[in-house]
C-alpha cells in the first residue's frame, strides 16, 4: 500500500468560520460532510479534508494518494474560495504552510 500524501494550506482571513460554513455546505451537495463554526471535514473521492476556522485564518489539510489527486483536493478548495471570497481578493491558499507551534 503506497504511502498517503499531506499538504496544508492557510488562507489568512477574519471571516474564516463563514468560509469554512459555506464550503462545507457547497460540498455536502455531492460528498459526506460534518462541520460547525470551527471546524469540517470533507470525504472527498480524491482524498479527505480537514477545515478548521480560527480567529485570523482558514485552514485545510488535505490528504492523497497521488500527487495529482492532492492537487485536485487543493484545486477544489481554492476554486471555491475564489467565488466566496472574492471580496478579499483570494486566489489560493498557502499551501505548504507550517503547522502553528
Amino acid at each position: 500500500m503506497q504511502p498517503e500524501i499531506t499538504d496544508r494550506g492557510e488562507f489568512r482571513t477574519e471571516h474564516a468560520s463563514r468560509y469554512l460554513q459555506q464550503l462545507c455546505k457547497h460540498f455536502a451537495h455531492k460528498v459526506d460532510v460534518q462541520f460547525d463554526e470551527t471546524a469540517g471535514s470533507v470525504a472527498f473521492p480524491f482524498g479527505p479534508a480537514t477545515l478548521t476556522a480560527t480567529d485570523d485564518a482558514l485552514i485545510a489539510v488535505v490528504t492523497a494518494p497521488t500527487e495529482d489527486k492532492l492537487r485536485d483536493a487543493r484545486r477544489a478548495i481554492d476554486s471555491h474560495l475564489v467565488t466566496f471570497a472574492f471580496r478579499e481578493g483570494f486566489t489560493t491558499m498557502t499551501w505548504g504552510a507550517t503547522a502553528p507551534a
